[in-house]
């Protein structure tokens, strides 16, 4: 189970390609603990019996019964604090990724958004209009199905798809596992979709080159400040959907105002995915990365 956010209690990830049966890759996964690896220790408090009639507890007091009904409690301070990053493997096996990008000039971006806002539709299009001009690889982060790879693998891109089980979002080893199953070509951009969450995924380095957050205009124009942590760890923000916006109560000037005050360096395009108004500025910033 994860230690951050109590995701993946099962601790199995599956991850395969379109056509695939489900058995062929299935991975025993590991997260980062609160007491570090997975081979972590655990504090217990010790119940030690003594001659005399003393009972001694070994987390901070000591409580001494007596016969004659006195109860006396000495407070110790012998506490040990120690100070540990829980996501310190997730972030060392990020960093790994990276380099592993960097070195073979492929742009890698995190894909994130609540369930909804139109990742996979964003990426279909993206994939049918540009895949000419550039090489697209997908690894598709969900809890279960493999409905979203065989979208992406209609739409003209090599996918693999990582189900997570009961873990709400991707992380480093995930992706790295992924990467070996995709053999990427040099000069491409990977674009990895998240599970739908704009929390867990947030904290989570997969060792990207960009994040890229997406929102729709059919959810509320306060997300930005209602999940700071998400925009304030993006570098683009894609508000979709705004052909809908005649028919929502959705006030896009807000929603941007309150993307920039948690992150006065995002960058935010507009654009419909349905209608393809304002995909152009979405794919000169993808050749921009």
């Amino acid at each position: 189970m994860c230690g951050t956010c109590g995701c993946g209690e099962d601790n199995t990830v599956r991850i395969q390609k379109p056509g695939e049966s489900s058995d062929q890759h299935t991975h025993t996964h590991s997260h980062t603990h609160n007491h570090g690896d997975i081979e972590h220790s655990h504090d217990h408090i010790h119940d030690h019996s003594h001659s005399n009639p003393h009972s001694h507890d070994d987390l901070h007091s000591q409580q001494h019964s007596h016969s004659n009904g006195h109860t006396h409690e000495h407070s110790h301070n012998n506490e040990i604090l120690i100070e540990q990053d829980i996501l310190q493997k997730n972030n060392l096996l990020a960093e790994r990724n990276r380099g592993y990008f960097e070195a073979k000039n492929i742009i890698a971006l995190n894909l994130v958004s609540s369930p909804g806002s139109g990742k996979t539709s964003l990426l279909e299009r993206s994939i049918k209009e540009l895949g000419k001009e550039i090489n697209f690889f997908v690894i598709e982060g969900d809890q279960q199905t493999m409905n979203d790879a065989n979208r992406i693998n209609e739409a003209g891109a090599p996918v693999v798809q990582v189900n997570t089980g009961n873990g709400c979002h991707l992380d480093s080893d995930m992706v790295n596992k992924a990467v070996k199953e995709l053999d990427i070509k040099d000069n491409s951009v990977l674009v990895i979709e998240n599970v739908g969450n704009l929390v867990c995924p947030s904290m989570f380095d997969l060792g990207e080159s960009k994040r890229v957050v997406v929102i729709s205009v059919t959810e509320g124009d306060d997300k930005p400040i209602k999940y700071p942590t998400m925009f304030a760890s993006s570098d683009l923000c894609i508000i979709n959907k705004t052909d809908l916006l005649p028919y929502v109560d959705f006030d896009i000037e807000k929603a941007k105002e309150y993307a920039l005050q948690v992150n006065h360096h995002l960058e935010i395009i507009e654009l419909s995915v349905k209608t393809g108004e304002g995909m152009d500025k979405w794919y000169d910033w993808i050749k921009k990365v």
